[in-house]
Parts: C-alpha cells; structure tokens; sequence
C-alpha cells in the first residue's frame, strides 16, 4: 500500500467516524477519533525522522484531548470502525485494549487492567458492545458481541455475546438468549 492509499483510508475512517457521531465535528469523542487515528496513521511514514514532525503534532493533539476533554485514548489502541464515544470525561482505554466497530463508550468508562504486575493485559471488546456510564472493564477479559455493559458496572469476567451484565462485581441480567437470569432482579 502507498501513502495516497494510507492518506485515503485515514480520511475514510475519520469520515465514517464523523457520520457514526451525528455528523459533529465538534463533538469531543470525535475529536479524540480523528487525533487516534491520525497518531495511528503518522506511524506507517517511513523513516523515522520524516515521521518526528508528525509525531510532535500528534503529541500536542493527544495532550489537547486527554487534557481539556479527559479521554484518554493512546494510538496503540486497537480501535474499530464506527465508534463512538459519546460524551467526555473521565474515560481511560488501555493501550494494549481492543475495542470492535460500532461500540459506544459513554463518560466515566475505564477499559484497563486489573492487576500491577501485568500491565499489558487488557479486555477485548467485540462489535457492537454498548457500555453505560461509569463502568469499567478490567484484565485480559472478552465481551461479546452486542453485549451491554450496565451503569457503573465492575467487569472483572468474561461476558458472552447478546448478553446484558449490571452491578459490582458485574452479573449477568439478560443471557444471550434473551431470558432473565434466575437470581437476577
């Protein structure tokens, strides 16, 4: 791939972020879209000194969103397509984290790790997974596909695909079938 393909599929992405965010480029999780995938892009330029300017704006720019809007979404992030995130503040997505097309991250969410002395574990988020406000996903967990993480949640487990899980620790309310948990309130 050259660099006019690079430079279209980033323009691509950051277009279908746009559309996904209501077509507001002043929304700040859009905002935090396009600098991640800009940080993302900037490190295919080859060599290395070509890319330091790009990496000093990209820094500047990642400082900006992290700073004045609170998301902190580091460019090693493993970002879908079509993702939203849908207010500011307070939101920490781990570095080593993956996160699948079409989520939505509301504010006050940590996707992270769980313990000290594994700092590169981090959760895999499927597509379509929807998460409240407040919740926080930690360890080298898996959440699958379309499932709904709860307000202020603590998921420390995996959860299956279609499922809907609340509470501290997270239980699941809603199996993937779609049949209420026994014990489930």
């Amino acid at each position: 791939m050259n660099a006019h393909q690079d430079h279209k599929s980033l323009l691509q992405l950051i277009h279908e972020d746009w559309q996904a965010n209501g077509r507001d480029w002043t929304k700040p999780g859009f905002r935090a879209l396009a600098v991640h995938r800009f940080g993302n892009w900037r490190m295919g330029i080859k060599p290395k000194l070509a890319r330091a300017p790009l990496s000093i704006l990209y820094r500047t720019m990642y400082g900006f969103v992290r700073n004045i809007y609170g998301i902190e979404l580091p460019y090693s992030t493993t970002i879908g397509r079509r993702v939203i995130i849908e207010h500011q503040g307070c939101i920490v997505l781990h570095g080593n984290a993956v996160i699948g097309d079409d989520c939505i991250i509301r504010q006050g969410v940590t996707i992270g790790n769980r313990r000290l002395d594994r700092p590169f574990e981090a959760p895999h988020l499927c597509s379509g997974v929807n998460i409240g406000v407040g919740a926080k996903i930690l360890g080298a967990i898996r959440i699958g596909e379309n499932a709904i993480i709860g307000a202020n949640s603590v998921v420390c487990c995996d959860v299956t695909a279609n499922s809907t899980v609340v509470g501290v620790p997270a239980r699941a309310l809603r199996a993937a079938d779609g049949k209420r948990v026994e014990g489930s309130t």
